[in-house]
């Protein structure tokens, strides 16, 4: 098991730091850290460095020593993004979790036609504030110190311009009367951006799928069954990373 994940705005530049806050509370009172335990702070960009605990006080402060130069994680050669339709309930914090937990580079909420769910005004930022959230959490678990982008809610146009821009783009849909592209099997780009469109259970519009078809988009099918839109991403997001080399 690598060391626990806390976030920093800053890296420290010496040798020794105090994690104090919210984090430190987790790091003392929920993880009940020791001295002589390691730690990795992260400012959840990419950027890293491991410490030791030598002391923890208190109910909320953690005193760190030893730490290791920052480090700093490379970027990888293709990013991959979801653009998740969004779901019912708690579904989306959800999918989230689990598509931060696989390894997702970035996640688009999408405001589809047939989505029973509406982000409008202050629940709207409510909701995409627990999907950044979430994303957080889910990367500290998960020991990731680049957390995925959860980009503002976006429309059937706006998701339109991002697949004109990818790489490699797909819409994930399964109709016996649509054609569709096993994406087990699809030639991917060696580097870039891969941009996959997940909709809502009620499925992608025929309008929104002729709208992302002239942006450039692929349709693909993940297999013979139906997934939830929930998990759909996650799923699709390990069979990439597996496909592109990023989990060998």
């Amino acid at each position: 098991m690598t060391a626990p994940v806390f976030v920093v705005e800053q890296l420290p530049d010496g040798p020794g730091f105090v994690l104090e806050g919210p984090e430190g509370r987790h790091a003392v009172s929920v993880k009940r850290l020791h001295a002589g335990e390691n730690v990795v702070l992260t400012d959840g960009r990419g950027r890293w460095a491991e410490g030791v605990v030598s002391a923890a006080e208190g109910k909320d402060r953690l005193v760190i020593t030893d730490l290791e130069p920052v480090h700093e994680e490379t970027r990888p050669g293709v990013r991959i993004t979801v653009v998740q339709a969004l779901p019912k309930g708690d579904r989306g914090e959800v999918a989230v979790e689990t598509m931060t937990e696989t390894g997702i580079d970035s996640i688009v909420p999408w405001q589809a036609a047939r989505c029973i769910t509406q982000w409008k005004g202050d629940r709207g930022l409510k909701s995409l504030a627990k999907w950044r959230n979430t994303a957080r959490e889910a990367g500290k678990q998960s020991r990731r110190v680049r957390f995925p982008d959860v980009a503002d809610a976006a429309t059937t146009k706006q998701v339109a311009a991002l697949l004109a821009t990818a790489d490699f783009a797909a819409v994930l849909h399964e109709d016996r009367g649509y054609a569709s592209e096993p994406l087990a099997t699809v030639d991917l780009p060696d580097k870039g951006e891969i941009v996959l469109v997940v909709g809502p259970e009620g499925g992608v519009s025929p309008e929104e799928l002729a709208v992302f078809a002239a942006a450039g988009a692929r349709t693909c099918r993940l297999g013979p069954t139906v997934l939830r839109t929930s998990t759909a991403g996650t799923a699709a997001t390990a069979l990439l990373l597996g496909r592109t080399g990023r989990w060998s």
